[in-house]
């Protein structure tokens, strides 16, 4: 090569470095992070309307709401598929302020993230929505779980802003992760207002059996909203929409409406569902039936956080009462786990959380579920398809193995660094972000890891499946009578005795202390233990968080002749 070449490549080379140089720069300066606020705004933006067919004749009336997973105020979840089965008691209750679900707040409830992250200098988001029902199989299994995932690219900062354009969905149908792209226009449908973008689905009811939609599965609503529309403002128009994995129509017995969106809310006359009016919000149809569109209740829906969850399956909480050890799941967390005032509810660091979903009115204490932190979709590590296949033989993407490759070839370990979590543990921000393509290679996905920084305010990221953005509410629940209660063993002829107390009522969390007695329990597990000595008298304190206390003693004198060695004073 020449002097004059050299010279000439060299200065090329300069050249190319400083735009490199000025392309960095310029990325760099459009890196920025979304508030809190309008972290929130583009949640309720794009909350989707749910149309929902119902299975509530023969004295199951009220079973296929959506709820909240403490809809009876107890604070254990474990009992949610018994307690849901007296949605036909609350109901008849009349709002009765003396009955026994007098402090029930079903709150339907939708419970989110949003996931955000950089896409070169352009703002791309995850909303993912977690549709829960307390009870499926038609009140044979506990808690369903189907979610809706929802991809926004070109993100501004303010919700529908000129460019900005949902590219891609996914939804939940069983095993099964059905997407559609921004092209899918018959598949597609949004109710468009002035205050969302709401992706209309169809949701079947909680009835197990073949060859019908079943068991609250997902489909995407093949009708625009102005031909849905038109057929509500007629009134005698029956109430039916075109869903995709089926020809036929699907009757519509429900229609559940984000609340946060007002003219979503005044287009469907919907209302929040409430003790005293339950009575005129219940649908009370069989699958089969056909009704007007102006028979169908219309209920408005809150969104919660998928953190709220976290805390009841780790290791350091009692997780034993909501979850079971059939599940478990390694979680690195890389930063802990926060409630809604800041304070620490897991810390950092590797912890194991049990995820087996615990029935206590089953002989065999679970129905084989799994809490959502094992469902595929939590870490968008799942295998995408166009159209469910019924025989559920679909490729896999094992991602937890280190198996499932993205468009550039990389697994979740090599982008985080993390080889050593190959079937062992997840990194907390470990993320698989579809693009909506079909890859139908076993092991290959359309998409991306993302990168090891990715969920860092610097790099404009966020993951919100480990924060909590939206208020608990708190002060919308009514809050019963503190009860505290007192459990003893039936056998008394021993130096120690064994207590138990439980909770009812009041507002968790509770906390217990014991005086002259050897406390067991952390002071907020429920139920909290404690161990007796001989002749003592022990006294049992329960505060709850709004403020009531409750005390009660124990007196123990052992008594081997079948008489009362435990005296409750």
């Amino acid at each position: 090569m020449s002097i004059g070449s050299q010279r000439w490549m060299r200065a090329l080379i300069a050249a190319g470095g400083l735009w490199l140089a000025l392309f960095a720069a310029s990325a760099q300066a459009q890196v920025w992070s979304l508030s809190k606020p309008q972290r929130q705004a583009y949640l309720r933006y794009y909350a989707p309307i749910i149309l929902h067919r119902a299975d509530e004749n023969n004295g199951k009336i009220g079973r296929d709401w959506i709820s909240n997973f403490d809809f009876d105020r107890d604070g254990n979840f474990s009992n949610n598929r018994n307690n849901w089965m007296q949605t036909p008691q609350y109901i008849q209750a009349g709002g009765n302020p003396n009955s026994a679900y007098a402090n029930w707040r079903i709150r339907p409830t939708l419970y989110t993230a949003l996931i955000e992250y950089m896409e070169g200098g352009s703002k791309s988001l995850v909303l993912l929505y977690h549709v829960y029902h307390a009870s499926d199989k038609n009140g044979d299994a506990i808690h369903d779980w189907e979610r809706i995932e929802i991809h926004v690219r070109g993100v501004a900062g303010t919700p529908g802003t000129l460019g900005e354009y949902v590219s891609n969905t996914a939804t939940t149908l069983h095993t099964e992760h059905i997407v559609r792209v921004y092209s899918d226009y018959t598949d597609l449908n949004f109710m468009q207002t002035a205050t969302g973008r709401h992706l209309m689905v169809w949701q079947a009811d909680e009835n197990g059996g073949w060859p019908n939609e079943r068991e609250h599965e997902i489909h995407y609503v093949q009708n625009p909203y102005s031909w849905i529309s038109g057929r509500v403002a007629m009134g005698s128009a029956k109430a039916e929409v075109d869903i995709t994995d089926d020809d036929d129509k699907k009757n519509v017995h429900y229609v559940f409406v984000p609340e946060d969106s007002s003219a979503a809310v005044a287009g469907w006359n919907a209302r929040p569902l409430a003790y005293a009016t339950a009575a005129s919000q219940y649908s009370g149809r069989d699958s089969g039936d056909g009704v007007n569109w102006s028979g169908v209740p219309r209920v408005t829906y809150e969104l919660q956080d998928l953190a709220d969850l976290h805390r009841s399956s780790w290791q350091g909480a009692y997780w034993q009462q909501n979850w079971t050890a059939d599940v478990t799941d390694d979680i690195l967390l890389e930063s802990p786990i926060l409630d809604e005032s800041g304070g620490v509810e897991v810390p950092a660091g590797l912890h194991r959380f049990y995820l087996g979903s615990r029935d206590a009115y089953k002989s065999s204490q679970t129905d084989g579920r799994e809490g959502f932190a094992h469902k595929k979709w939590f870490w968008g590590s799942y295998s995408a398809e166009r159209n469910s296949e019924i025989t559920y033989s679909s490729d896999d993407c094992g991602g937890f193995a280190g198996l499932c490759l993205d468009s550039f070839g990389w697994s979740r370990g090599a982008v985080s660094g993390r080889y050593d979590s190959h079937g062992n543990y997840w990194w907390q921000h470990d993320y698989f972000a579809h693009t909506g393509q079909i890859n139908s290679s076993e092991h290959y996905e359309a998409g991306q890891w993302l990168g090891a920084n990715w969920y860092r305010a610097e790099y404009g990221g966020f993951d919100g499946r480990w924060v909590q953005l939206f208020d608990d509410r708190p002060n919308d629940q009514p809050i019963a009578p503190l009860v505290l209660r007192l459990y003893l063993p039936d056998d008394r002829c021993t130096d120690e005795l064994w207590v138990t107390a439980t909770a009812v009522g009041g507002q968790v969390p509770y906390s217990f202390s014991w005086t002259d007695a050897i406390a067991y329990s952390p002071a907020n597990y429920t139920p909290n233990s404690a161990i007796v000595p001989s002749y003592a008298l022990a006294l049992v304190t329960l505060t709850s968080a709004d403020g009531q206390v409750r005390s009660q003693y124990v007196y123990h004198e052992p008594d081997c002749g079948g008489g009362l060695g435990g005296v409750l004073q």
